[in-house]
């Protein structure tokens, strides 16, 4: 086993039973070669390269250390399955897949489980397994420093989130989705495979299939009064996504073209902004542990 840690992700909780965790894995016959994460790219760099000379890749983390580990796995191009352990502040990938946030527990399940697929989508050269998103909020998870996240814990992204509005600023956004053309004006909007999103805005899970090689979108005009704030926000707490405030599509091909100094985020990542970008499944997939 490739056991892949990020030691500082969340409040450090995995840390006091990792003892728990790798014994375990232990005796249930595993040989275990452990990396603990020292900065970015490191998960990346170890499933890359380890990935496919072991027979389970393990990674215990939050969002971004599972990214990173997606992301080498899917560079490398094997089929080795993966377990997630998540251990981070707001871990929306694991909500989605109703995995535990026991750590301890999270490890037997992933003993216990069997493989299932699940789709990732291509942001240019760069992976994702469950957001790209861009405007409002989603700056909060890659400003708000490391200490304060564990500190705070999911508080954190919302305090973050709130002293961002006042900088918000619309963007406009053009948008070829699966041959439909959508432009206008957006507050926020998200390209996503996930039934969570920042720790805000939740999906109906009825209309998200994280494993039908498509992508969600989900776009939220700039409101121009207090009814049109209102009617979003109704929209959204109802789960009512395709009215004159919104825009949600399934989708296996998406292309943006937008302001190229508006940044974006890759699973809490910061994405520098590109002035057009493909996104799309292109019938990429990882092989996740879960148990039902």
């Amino acid at each position: 086993m490739l056991f892949i840690m990020n030691p500082f992700a969340g409040q450090k909780r995995a840390n006091r039973v990792l003892p728990d965790i790798l014994l375990l894995f232990s005796q249930a016959g595993y040989d275990i070669h452990t990396v603990m994460t020292t900065g970015t790219g490191a998960a990346t760099r170890a499933a890359q390269s380890q990935g496919g000379d072991v027979d389970l890749v393990v990674c215990c983390g939050g969002d971004g250390t599972l990214n990173e580990t997606i992301t080498g796995l899917l560079r490398s191009g094997v089929k080795t399955p993966l377990g997630y352990i998540p251990t981070g502040t707001t871990n929306d990938f694991a909500a989605s897949l109703g995995l535990s946030h026991n750590p301890v527990q999270a490890a037997k399940d992933i003993l216990e489980g069997e493989v299932h697929a699940y789709d990732a989508g291509r942001f240019g050269e760069r992976f994702f397994s469950y957001v790209a998103s861009f405007g409002a909020f989603t700056r909060s998870s890659y400003i708000v420093p490391q200490n304060i996240k564990n500190a705070l814990g999911h508080t954190a992204y919302v305090l973050g989130g709130i002293s961002e509005l006042s900088q918000i600023r619309n963007e406009h956004i053009r948008m070829d989705i699966d041959g439909e053309i959508v432009e206008d004006d957006f507050l926020f909007g998200a390209i996503c495979n996930s039934t969570s999103v920042g720790g805000i805005l939740t999906l109906d899970p009825e209309v998200v299939d994280l494993q039908d090689n498509k992508l969600e979108i989900l776009l939220v005009r700039a409101p121009k009064n207090l009814a049109e704030i209102h009617e979003c926000i109704v929209a959204l707490n109802t789960q009512k996504y395709n009215c004159a405030m919104l825009t949600f599509r399934s989708a296996t091909h998406i292309r943006i073209f937008a302001d190229p100094e508006m940044p974006w985020t890759l699973d809490g990542e910061r994405e520098e902004g590109h002035s057009e970008v493909v996104v799309t499944p292109q019938h990429l997939a990882y092989r996740l542990m879960k148990r039902q």
